[in-house]
């Protein structure tokens, strides 16, 4: 992949020193994400910022979740000056997403990377795709061993008015970074578990919306940490109680980005034809979605869970699509737009914005058929439903599946495909031969 695409895919050309003199900024945190979704920065002084935007910063990239050895050559972030956020919690500082090169070329298997190719073969096909995410997150003791909010107990917490204003320094911090952002936030609550949140932004497309996902995690836990608590994104940190979930919804337009090409309200719940076959792509390839969907050891107990004590998971363990119905793993909530609820709290931004690009694609091309729609509660009814899969039981199905799916890997990329099978299943197995508590506890005098 050639440096010279990143026009447009997000590539800007401002004068990153100039505009840290009109702001004030005297660093930059010259940033990447890894496979792992590991976010890792260098910090670079303002009057070197040009030079570092031209030539990039030098990592070890064997250092980071990134399939290299410590044999390969300087990985170089070269930042995006499009992407320069000054941090408002701490303006004298400004953060760079960056695209991951080595020896002059792009380094395929980086998720950025990845992600600006996905852009590119949509563009090919004359689609600009925009997406917004919902993150959910827990605020924690500074440890993590428990809540920060003693008194949040209630069976249902959901929209608790008084949880979420003792919390409220923290959300309305976070809130008011993002006006000042520009993002357009428009609302926060307290979500369905004790001690959980959400917060959303309006959409935007793919590599904006990935961008500020990334940056949203790095700001709520240094707002977190700077009130003496601790914000995890951790699929399901407390047994019981419902997870950390990241929603992504979905539509896509024509070249202009102006007209919406899944938007036809003669057809049915208003999803065009091209719609229609786009997520055919995302049934069809949604098992070995989980594994970039569902990237950890924990997101198994997330998608995976018997009933929280709020009633109800929120995640989808079967592979289906309804209407305005959040019971299954596609919602079609208005015309134009659907919803994917499978992504947890762990998934990586750039990754997630790219597979849901690359199958839905792969529907488009094949004019796949996303089956029937059903409009049951699937918490109720669900195995009343014949045919459809159900979701890996764990990550190790997962990364089979993922495996299994040559078209989805092909399409990913096959550096990218292969290291993160690589990586993840190194991960499995390091997860596989630890000694466990239950283990000791259920077999010790069998």
């Amino acid at each position: 992949m050639a440096r010279d695409m990143a026009t447009a895919t997000g590539t800007g050309t401002r004068d990153l020193a100039e505009w840290a003199a009109e702001r004030g900024v005297k660093y930059f945190m010259v940033s990447y994400t890894d496979l792992f979704g590991g976010q890792r920065a260098k910090l670079a002084p303002a009057a070197a910022i040009n030079d570092m935007a031209a030539d990039g910063a030098g990592f070890a990239g064997f250092a980071t979740w990134l399939d290299l050895t410590p044999a390969h050559p300087d990985m170089l972030a070269v930042p995006d000056p499009a992407s320069a956020i000054q941090l408002p919690w701490k303006p004298e500082v400004a953060w760079l997403a960056s695209n991951c090169v080595m020896d002059g070329a792009d380094l395929a298997q980086a998720p950025r990377n990845v992600l600006r190719r996905q852009i590119e073969k949509a563009a090919e096909l004359g689609l600009h795709v925009k997406t917004g995410v919902e993150p959910e997150f827990f605020l924690l003791s500074p440890d993590g061993a428990e809540l920060s909010d003693a008194y949040d107990t209630a069976a249902k917490p959901c929209y608790d008015q008084q949880a979420v204003m003792r919390r409220c320094d923290v959300i309305a911090e976070i809130s008011d970074c993002m006006l000042g952002l520009g993002w357009e936030p428009y609302q926060s609550d307290h979500e369905d578990a004790n001690g959980q949140f959400e917060m959303n932004w309006k959409y935007d497309n793919v590599l904006a919306t990935a961008d500020k996902h990334s940056f949203f995690k790095f700001m709520t836990r240094s707002i977190a940490e700077k009130h003496g608590m601790r914000a995890t994104f951790m699929p399901k940190p407390i047994a019981g109680k419902t997870g950390n979930g990241c929603h992504a919804h979905i539509s896509v337009w024509d070249g202009s980005g102006r007209v919406n090409a899944f938007a036809d309200n003669s057809k049915e719940l208003g999803l065009s034809d091209q719609g229609r076959a786009f997520l055919g792509g995302i049934m069809k390839h949604a098992s070995a979605l989980a594994a970039i969907c569902n990237p950890t050891v924990n997101s198994y107990k997330r998608i995976n869970a018997p009933r929280t004590i709020s009633g109800a998971t929120w995640a989808p363990n079967s592979v289906t699509w309804t209407g305005n119905n959040r019971t299954h793993m596609v919602r079609v909530p208005g015309p134009g737009r659907f919803e994917l609820r499978l992504p947890d709290g762990a998934v990586n931004p750039y990754l997630l914005q790219a597979v849901i690009i690359a199958a839905g694609l792969s529907g488009i091309r094949t004019n796949a058929d996303p089956g029937p729609r059903h409009d049951i509660d699937m918490y109720k009814d669900g195995h009343t439903v014949t045919g459809a899969p159900k979701l890996p039981l764990n990550l190790l199905d997962a990364i089979r599946a993922y495996d299994a799916d040559e078209e989805l890997k092909e399409a990913m990329g096959p550096e990218f495909s292969a290291a993160f099978i690589k990586l993840k299943t190194q991960e499995w197995n390091a997860y596989a031969s630890h000694f466990t508590q239950w283990e000791r506890d259920n077999t010790l005098d069998i």
